[in-house]
């Protein structure tokens, strides 16, 4: 589309085999935010990050670090989640609220466990 390819690649699947195709289908940046499975691995030409100056990036999360991160998020909490809840159930109604959401009738569902 382009005719000399992308600035960045997002790879969102998160297969190996995926991570491997997307960085080397194109000259640039490929950021990663798939998840494979533990202990999977990614094998990469060292000829292409040497001679091309290609980049792999992680971002787990977003780029944050969850245990420094979250509590600052959460101490600056803006967003009023509490508006995304569209319906409640029992847990007996668990079933209910499933349908609800594969149907698109339901933003969020919460479950009460009373």
């Amino acid at each position: 589309m382009t005719g000399r390819g992308a600035d960045n690649c997002f790879e969102c699947v998160g297969p190996a085999s995926v991570v491997q195709e997307a960085y080397a289908c194109w000259w640039g940046k490929t950021i990663v935010l798939g998840a494979d499975k533990p202990g999977s691995e990614v094998t990469l030409p060292s000829t292409d990050i040497l001679h091309s100056g290609k980049t792999l990036l992680g971002s787990l999360f977003g780029g944050i670090k969850p245990r420094s991160d979250i509590p600052v998020l959460l101490k600056r909490y803006e967003l009023q989640l509490d508006e995304f809840v569209t319906h409640e159930v029992s847990f007996e109604d668990i079933n209910k609220a499933f349908d609800l959401l594969n149907d698109g009738h339901c933003l969020r569902c919460v479950i009460r466990m009373d």
